[in-house]
């Protein structure tokens, strides 16, 4: 017999098969040595003062569980496409890459065109952004393989069911690497440590099956006849050649800070939209605090991990929220232009790092763009403006402006800052000069409904970083609802977080897989 069960546990006993065992053998009254158990999923629940570990499980009665499953088996990796139909896959991040894998289980041949470098690479582009505060625009914390994910931190939650199979998506990266754990946890995570193996291993696939992935190659045209696609235009960043490529189809995944394609879209007239979207700061506090906050705890249990939170709020009419939590984590500098600051976040696999950070950040409307004009590039302006304020207040090299969470609070200048994760360093300046005012008035109100639901969040150990003004596209390459393809363009499948359809790594990787699916049903009618 099989029973399904839902064990209560403390961390250690959840960390113990023995007491796992126990208690089941309590909840079914028989004998442990007749059960096994079968890890489906598990949690954290910290509503109480004492934390638990909710673990579900199938419990075997007298009989044994069935073999793993072979997760391979849910995949078709094994075809060569290499002599099949292109489909031009721009852009190498989670969506450009899934994309890429579910062409070839279809038969057709992806062709992938990535501006940035392969992972091994480029990590030595991220090396001089933090140590010299040089920035390559075509290699850096958001351009490359595996996208911004790779090498800021590989959460992989997502509420984004509808839009396609979790699960199928886990799955694969566990085919290609990660630690199964990623199947039952309920705020999986893969650790930026781990995700560049993860992500060659992806690649790999695509090679071995005879598809292409072209790096340090950039989309410059979009060539058309008649409303249909014809072909890309891409540069060899080392050669400084250009060359055609000629297919029925492109997936346009370049991510959401590739603003050069959004400036091609509006010279060919292509149909672009202004959205809404989020801006304000990074925040850092000690790690030992957010866990003292979050597990009632003066000091944290070695069988818990470090603490996250998730807050919202509503302040002047703006949504304030928190956004990519890294506990044990790192700052990490995203800019990818000279002349601007743009702070992420990151977490090793183990988070092990002394500090926690989140994005908290102010909702943008579309009447904020309005002293730029009214052009679906408007937000992209207002977006670039406050990065560019940030470089300035920083004093160049990346440096860049912080604040007291205390201090901020109270309009006053910090007289000094506490230690902070951010490698190219801080330089004390108020959030009121860089901040547009309306974002950094409610930024504050909002932060103070914070600290009355997590004391002792508001401290001035805690210090604001800024800005953290990626969270997601201010603009929109549209698509019909049911074809996904641009309304002007047959052919051309805008995809993921770059054309406002994804927010995270499984989000977008699904999208991915959808359009790669939209494509070879267009190209079948073909």
């Amino acid at each position: 017999m099989i029973y399904p069960l839902e064990l209560v546990l403390l961390p250690e006993e959840a960390a113990d098969k023995t007491a796992q065992l126990s208690h089941a053998a309590r909840l079914l009254s028989i004998p442990p040595e007749r059960i096994q158990l079968i890890l489906k999923k598990r949690s954290i629940d910290a509503r109480s003062r004492t934390v638990k570990i909710r673990v579900f499980v199938d419990a075997y009665v007298d009989e044994p569980p069935p073999a793993p499953p072979d997760l391979s088996a849910l995949f078709h990796f094994e075809k060569d496409i290499s002599l099949a139909e292109s489909v031009v896959v721009v852009g190498f991040g989670p969506a450009g890459m899934f994309a890429a894998l579910r062409l070839i289980e279809l038969g057709y041949r992806p062709i992938v065109i990535e501006r940035g470098k392969d992972v091994r690479s480029r990590r030595r582009d991220l090396a001089r952004i933090n140590q010299e505060g040089a920035v390559d625009p075509n290699s850096n914390y958001c351009f490359g393989e595996g996208g911004a994910g790779t090498y800021s931190d590989g959460k992989l939650y997502t509420r984004s069911g509808k839009r396609g199979d979790i699960n199928r998506i886990l799955s694969s990266l566990v085919v290609h690497g990660a630690d199964p754990s990623i199947l039952i946890d309920a705020h999986p995570h893969i650790g930026t440590n781990k995700l560049p193996k993860i992500v060659e291993a992806l690649r790999n696939t695509i090679l071995r099956c005879g598809g292409e992935v072209r790096f340090e190659h950039r989309l410059t045209d979009i060539v058309t006849s008649e409303g249909s696609i014809r072909g890309v235009l891409v540069e060899d960043l080392k050669s400084k050649s250009e060359t055609e490529i000629q297919t029925k189809s492109i997936i346009l995944a370049t991510g959401h800070s590739a603003r050069d394609i959004y400036e091609l879209f509006d010279r060919k007239q292509f149909l672009l939209e202004a959205k809404p979207f989020a801006l304000g700061v990074r925040i850092e506090h000690p790690q030992s605090i957010i866990d003292q906050v979050q597990y009632h705890c003066t000091e944290r249990s070695a069988w818990l991990p470090p603490a996250s939170y998730s807050l919202t709020a509503q302040a002047d009419g703006r949504g304030v929220y928190s956004f990519c939590m890294c506990p044990g984590g790192i700052i990490a500098p995203a800019s990818t232009a000279p002349g601007e600051i743009v702070v992420n976040g990151w977490s090793p696999s183990k988070r092990n790092n002394p500090f926690a950070n989140s994005g908290m950040v102010v909702s943008i409307d579309l009447k904020d763009y309005s002293s730029f004009g009214n052009s679906a590039l408007s937000g992209l302006s207002y977006q670039r403006s406050v990065e560019q304020k940030a470089f300035k207040a920083g004093g160049g090299n990346l440096v860049a402006p912080a604040q007291r969470l205390m201090d901020f609070l109270q309009k006053k200048n910090s007289s000094s800052l506490p230690a902070c994760s951010y490698i190219p360093g801080i330089r004390a300046t108020e959030m009121d000069d860089v901040l547009p005012a309306p974002i950094a008035d409610a930024l504050r109100k909002g932060l103070r409904q914070f600290g009355q639901r997590m004391k002792p969040y508001l401290t001035n150990e805690a210090v604001l970083v800024a800005t953290e003004s990626r969270t997601s596209s201010p603009v929109r390459i549209p698509r019909d609802h049911q074809t996904l393809e641009h309304p002007q363009i047959r052919g051309l499948f805008p995809c993921g977080e770059g054309a406002g359809y994804a927010g995270g790594i499984v989000s977008a990787a699904m999208d991915g897989e959808r359009c790669a699916e939209a494509a070879i049903q267009r190209l079948s009618k073909s």
